[in-house]
């Protein structure tokens, strides 16, 4: 059963004109050892949440806005926006946001007289319909958004014919663009080009926010990377490594400074969220440090969308049921321009590192399987092959230990629409970063506050989340769900969802 909406009704929910407040009980333990032996505590702390119902206009800038991310989100909006329905040989399509975990995903309630109960993800809190955003951002091509569409190739052609109109007059801004950051073969795109020093890019990046959001009348812009996998920016003292180095270099003009960094420092500056949606690390130790100290929220890295997704899933099952995973193997090909700038191997190293290191808390949550250093072969190979444009092929190869020395091996072959999985991901990080940003919390006896600006709730869309300094870094699929759920539940005096149904026992 699904309900589209309702009200927590409790004494310890509160709605008011323009917040609900929820006072909350936290279950944790405290785990201590002495003379040798562990003791683990059962502990209970009170937390007051206040989530402002004020949902606000908003404005989305992407760089990379032409890009096949871009206009393919742009495009899906447009569509669910206007109602627009189109033919394909096996039949009559309609407009959907499936694959947004926020638009397409439902939450378990409770019951009712035996039945299981469900609301839509959306439901929980207030937050933007994707309708209202308005679209702007950057592309170092000045293709207009229709041409980028038909350029990209990802949707079908009677759609793309219908969503011309709407889209044509859609122009990027002029971008950042470093060739020594991004493979060689995308200068020729590169016609729609931000000019100066580092120092003076930032400023004009800075003007085009301040701009956009002006003439948009938006009261809240966020900013979100989908352009190209830069390689990894060296990480230098004196360079990079803290904030006042960080801008320093900028002012000096140092080359190390990589386009995404750039506009990252800007967004901070001014007081606008930034997520990165690729592989690179665009958030050097200094610019977290920059980030942490404007109190201005910071998100990242990487869409977890296809082959990646699969992984955090299957391995957590195989690790948790006691199977020892030995070797893992990833393929992958693909034929659009993130596989075309991938073909450098610069490039292809930042997404490597991403891809790689998806496993490493799994394996660390059982020392049963795993020795301490211990680890399974992980390769990740990726091709770019211009036949299949954007419906990349993901093959993978999990080898795993047995009962008494035996083995098991799952092959999987997964083809993945690349654009038309990431684009819905793009919109959940916007719409759960604005929405984070009116979430104030505190524990009892202190005041209210927000959440670290190093948004570690978006870790579930994210390939190697990025997580403040001695935190645990959490990519298993399920827990990643799990810690934004119970999140948003607690916000309402909802328990988090326990699965117990001890109703029924």
């Amino acid at each position: 059963m699904l309900i589209e909406s309702f009200k927590v009704d409790s004494d310890a929910v509160e709605y008011q004109e323009d917040h609900i407040s929820a006072s909350y009980s936290y279950d944790t333990t405290q785990i201590t050892q002495h003379a040798g032996k562990w003791s683990i505590c059962p502990q209970k702390r009170q937390y007051t949440f206040q989530t402002s119902t004020r949902v606000p206009k908003l404005g989305v800038m992407l760089v990379g806005w032409g890009g096949n991310n871009g206009s393919t989100l742009t495009a899906g909006i447009l569509a669910n926006k206007h109602g627009i329905t189109w033919m394909t040989k096996s039949g009559l399509k309609q407009p959907n946001y499936y694959g947004s975990l926020t638009q397409a995903a439902t939450v378990r309630v409770g019951n009712y007289q035996g039945e299981e109960v469900f609301t839509p993800f959306k439901s929980l809190l207030p937050m933007v319909k994707p309708e209202d955003i308005v679209l702007g951002g950057w592309d170092i091509s000045s293709h207009n958004l229709a041409d980028a569409m038909e350029r990209a190739q990802v949707l079908d052609w009677e759609l793309q014919r219908q969503l011309v109109p709407y889209m044509k007059e859609q122009v990027p801004l002029p971008g950042i663009y470093d060739p020594d950051f991004i493979a060689a073969n995308q200068d020729t795109r590169a016609d729609n080009i931000i000019q100066g020093t580092r120092s003076e890019q930032v400023e004009q990046v800075r003007q085009h926010i301040r701009t956009f959001k002006e003439d948009s009348k938006v009261d809240k812009v966020i900013v979100l990377w989908t352009a190209n996998t830069e390689r990894y920016s060296s990480v230098v003292n004196g360079l990079n490594d803290t904030a006042d180095n960080l801008l320093a270099s900028i002012e000096r003009n140092e080359n190390e400074v990589a386009p995404s960094s750039l506009y990252a420092v800007a967004c901070i500056k001014e007081g606008v969220p930034f997520i990165n949606g690729a592989p690179q690390n665009t958030f050097v130790p200094g610019l977290v440090e920059l980030a942490v100290k404007q109190n201005v929220l910071i998100a990242g890295d990487d869409f977890k969308s296809g082959q990646t997704k699969m992984k955090s899933v299957l391995v957590d099952f195989l690790v948790g049921a006691g199977i020892k995973p030995k070797s893992i193997v990833s393929y992958n090909h693909l034929g659009n321009n993130d596989g075309m700038n991938l073909s450098a191997p610069q490039t292809f190293r930042s997404k490597e590192i991403s891809k790689s290191n998806v496993v490493d808390d799994m394996v660390a949550s059982n020392s049963i399987l795993y020795k301490p250093g211990e680890h399974p072969d992980h390769v990740v190979v990726i091709k770019y092959v211009p036949n299949v444009g954007d419906s990349k092929r993901a093959m993978d190869e999990y080898m795993s230990e047995i009962f008494m020395g035996g083995h098991n091996t799952i092959s999987m072959h997964n083809t993945c629409e690349d654009s038309l999985l990431a684009a819905p991901i793009i919109l959940d990080l916007v719409l759960l970063a604005e929405l984070t940003g009116r979430i104030q919390f505190k524990e009892e006896g202190k005041e209210l506050h927000g959440f670290h600006p190093v948004a570690v709730l978006l870790s579930y869309l994210a390939k190697a989340p990025l997580v403040p300094d001695g935190t645990p870094v959490v990519n298993a699929l399920a827990k990643q769900r799990a810690m934004l759920e119970n999140t948003f539940r607690a916000c309402i005096g909802l328990a988090p969802e326990n699965n117990m149904m001890l109703e029924f026992k």
